[in-house]
């Protein structure tokens, strides 16, 4: 009888390390911390980050564009800035335009 005991939990080791083994990895491989779950999670991070990145892009290109213009001296955009400081101006101040 102790034989055959012996034999049946001697037979069991070996797939229950297994077992225990496949669990363990698998458990991991969808909701360990880089698992499937996570992957998800950083791809809808990942998207949102590059809309946020787009958008400061696209702000990024106007600026670099109304800089050249003001370097370039266009008298279009230098009347804009001029109106735009002029709306700024405090009350009772007196602007005196220089000359060029």
């Amino acid at each position: 009888m102790r034989r055959s005991v012996a034999r049946v939990v001697g037979a069991l080791i070996v797939p229950a390390i297994c077992a225990a083994a496949v669990t363990y990895f698998g458990y991991f491989t969808i909701w360990g911390e880089r698992g499937l779950m996570a992957l998800a999670s950083a791809r809808t991070q990942l998207t949102a980050e590059q809309r946020q990145l787009d958008t400061l892009q696209t702000a990024r290109e106007r600026i670099q564009r109304r800089i050249a213009l003001v370097r370039a001296g266009d008298p279009d955009i230098l009347q804009e800035v001029r109106r735009k400081q002029l709306l700024g101006a405090e009350s009772g101040e007196i602007l005196v335009p220089r000359k060029r």
